[in-house]
């Protein structure tokens, strides 16, 4: 049987505050979680929404240094546009604060120098890289080198963006400093270790025999690394950024940021909740929900879990951790550093009072089984025939109606019929199976079942048509039209937890107040009488250009990335002198260009090369008009054997470089030059 508990505290990963949050920070971890908390409080129950920015760590340092700013003022930048944008987003934290807080590195302090007199640390020397010009130890992140499993040349020191391979900064081939640039030299500095092998046990219990019901991808990633044996973790790193390690000798050591950011749970529940945070934490009848993405999965269900093992003091254990997979975007992985995204805080300023959309989009495309892709046509078509034809039709049908033949007060119910009371029975069951599936964390199919109450009301009028039986029997429109407007507030409450604003929207319209779970699936809502407001659409259609905006954006990051990912190709191996005078280049000029028919990419051009004329057929027809090109010099090889190409004899060779992009660009000389003119 299924334990009871009295409290839920809900927390959610840090988002780290280096950069604004993206659509797949939302679809992994905070839209899911202000699902499940909304749901909750409508019940009735007691819980707790913690959130907060992550503000310790390597990349904030790099980025602060590349700015010429200082670290605070990178993420006093992002902490307000990341705790702004989801207020507006509508996620609803009872806090939202951060790791930079006095509390949080109180709390930090006395977490870690409680398990260090316990004895629950050990100390270990190692070799590390070290900048002498920057009189430094380098973090994995200030360490980039070539891949040794791939060879890609700009690998950093803890992972490969490229082949996505987990390094170590001395794994690195050519390693070099990110701050001078400088090859560092390895050099010895101790640290404090969490032996998390003396937790493999409790965890294993805890875990594999204790939460079989957790999903799948979260288990799976847990029993992995408990079957392969878990090792020591570093608790402390070489950086002047973060909470000091609160014990003699550890100058210039900081936590490490994966110790560090967890206990932010526990700080801002004490910055909420100073005088009851304990009851949240250390209560056995609370209830911990840990929402999370993938990337995540082993610090909250191994490595933090065992800090709280090796504390004590009743801390408990996260009941249950529902990590999503990842969203890409467009077929591609959301990458930060590639810009490759949507990010909160544009998407709201680009389609303003639309916040629900994209809760709705990335709700039906979350990734909760597997990685799931984010377009925006899909978001288009799901606005346009979903939101607008589905929900938003039927409630204004509806309320267009009542107005229309009951100047807008709610009409009396008096001649139930079996296609009425069947209505009310799939209402029911739907409310039922919504339910099911929040309580599960199955918030995808929660929103389906949400959906089908719409679907519903649709066709229950379709199949009433209060609009022909207005001609004869209005009772039994009213009788219709009180129905479908008991729908409509069933929708209020059904969506309440999934799309905020118009569930607000539609409860104002509707005269209806404090809105609770409970009230989903009944009939008598709404009482007759009851003076209704008038209708507003609650959707409005996405047009195309709006849609074009958004992906010429990203066409212009894609090309961005191509030249900035470009690197020449290698060189081709030494040919002797003799070989090279064989090849006879030439200047030519260009006296006439047209199109080859039927060859999309051929360009036939007729050069004069000083002697003669001659033709020669190039594939660069997709970058040049062949006007523009008649009258101009290029170079050419001579000395190609003539080659049949669509049909027509090319005699040589035009030479042109390739761009980043793909782009080809014609080679000539920069002067005017005779024709014939060999070049050498």
């Amino acid at each position: 049987m299924e334990k009871k508990f009295k409290r839920t505290l809900v927390t959610t990963a840090l988002p780290y505050a280096n950069g604004p949050v993206h659509i797949g920070h939302l679809a992994g971890v905070y839209v899911p979680a202000d699902i499940y908390t909304r749901f909750l409080r409508l019940r009735g129950e007691d819980v707790v929404m913690i959130g907060g920015s992550d503000e310790h760590g390597v990349p904030i340092t790099i980025k602060a240094q590349n700015e010429g700013v200082t670290p605070q003022d990178i993420v006093d930048r992002y902490h307000a546009i990341i705790k702004d944008s989801m207020e507006e987003l509508g996620v609803s934290f009872d806090i939202y604060s951060r790791t930079t807080s006095d509390i949080h590195a109180e709390t930090a302090s006395e977490f870690f120098r409680r398990l260090y007199d316990n004895g629950h640390f050990v100390e270990k020397t190692s070799m590390q890289l070290y900048d002498e010009k920057a009189n430094q130890f380098l973090a994995d992140r200030y360490v980039t080198g070539e891949c040794p499993h791939c060879h890609y040349d700009r690998a950093y020191g803890d992972q490969c963006e490229k082949c996505g391979s987990s390094l170590n900064a001395t794994d690195l081939i050519n390693p070099k400093s990110a701050i001078t640039g400088n090859t560092p030299v390895l050099k010895e500095t101790k640290h404090w270790y969490l032996p998390l092998d003396r937790w493999e046990t409790p965890l294993s219990e805890w875990i594999l025999e204790g939460h079989k019901e957790w999903k799948t991808n979260v288990y799976g990633q847990c029993k992995s690394w408990i079957d392969l044996g878990l090792q020591p973790r570093a608790v402390s790193r070489d950086l002047d950024w973060g909470v000091p390690v609160p014990v003699e000798g550890a100058e210039g050591k900081v936590l490490y940021v994966w110790f560090d950011a967890p206990i932010g749970y526990i700080s801002n529940t004490k910055e909420l909740l100073p005088d009851s945070w304990e009851t949240y934490w250390k209560d056995p009848e609370t209830r911990i929900i840990n929402f999370i993405g993938k990337d995540n999965i082993v610090f909250h269900c191994i490595i933090f879990p065992a800090m709280l093992m090796a504390y004590g003091d009743n801390y408990q254990l996260p009941d249950n951790v529902p990590a999503n997979e990842f969203l890409n975007l467009e077929g591609d992985k959301i990458s930060t550093s590639r810009n490759w995204a949507i990010w909160l805080h544009e998407y709201l300023r680009d389609f303003p009072g639309k916040q629900d959309v994209l809760r709705y989009v990335l709700t039906a495309n979350a990734p909760e089984t597997k990685d799931n892709d984010f377009t925006w046509r899909d978001f288009q078509s799901r606005n346009n025939s979903e939101l607008v034809a589905i929900l938003g039709n039927f409630v204004n049908r509806a309320m267009v109606l009542t107005h229309k033949y009951f100047d807008g007060k709610v009409p009396a119910a008096t001649d139930m019929q079996p296609v009425d009371t069947q209505v009310f029975d799939e209402l029911k069951t739907i409310a039922g199976a919504l339910t099911a599936n929040l309580e599960t964390f199955h918030f995808r199919e929660a929103l389906k079942e949400a959906m089908n109450i719409a679907r519903l009301g649709n066709k229950y009028l379709q199949e009433t048509e209060p609009w022909k039986v207005a001609k004869t029997d209005m009772t039994r429109v009213a009788t219709i039209l009180n129905v479908a407007l008991q729908i409509c507030a069933n929708i209020a409450v059904a969506f309440e937890p999934f799309l905020p604003f118009m569930s607000g929207k539609l409860a104002g319209m509707l005269g209806m107040k404090n809105l609770t779970w409970d009230m989903l699936g009944s009939d008598n809502l709404l009482s007759p009488g009851v003076q209704l407001a008038q209708p507003e659409l609650l959707f409005e259609k996405i047009e195309d250009d709006a849609i074009q905006a958004q992906l010429d954006r990203l066409d212009r990051i894609r090309e961005e990335n191509k030249r900035k990912s470009w690197r020449p190709e290698p060189q081709m191996a030494d040919v002797p002198f003799e070989d090279f005078t064989k090849v006879d280049i030439r200047v030519g000029t260009i006296l006439e260009c047209n199109k080859v028919p039927k060859a999309d990419k051929l360009l036939q051009f007729l050069i004069d090369d000083g002697m003669e004329q001659r033709t020669i057929v190039s594939g660069i027809a997709k970058y040049y008009n062949p006007e523009d090109l008649v009258g101009k010099q290029i170079c050419f090889v001579a000395n190609f054997a003539p080659r049949k190409l669509k049909g027509v004899l090319s005699q040589g060779m035009i030479l042109s470089a390739q761009n980043p992009d793909g782009s080809l660009v014609v080679i000539g000389p920069t002067g005017a030059v005779t024709p014939g003119a060999k070049v050498g």
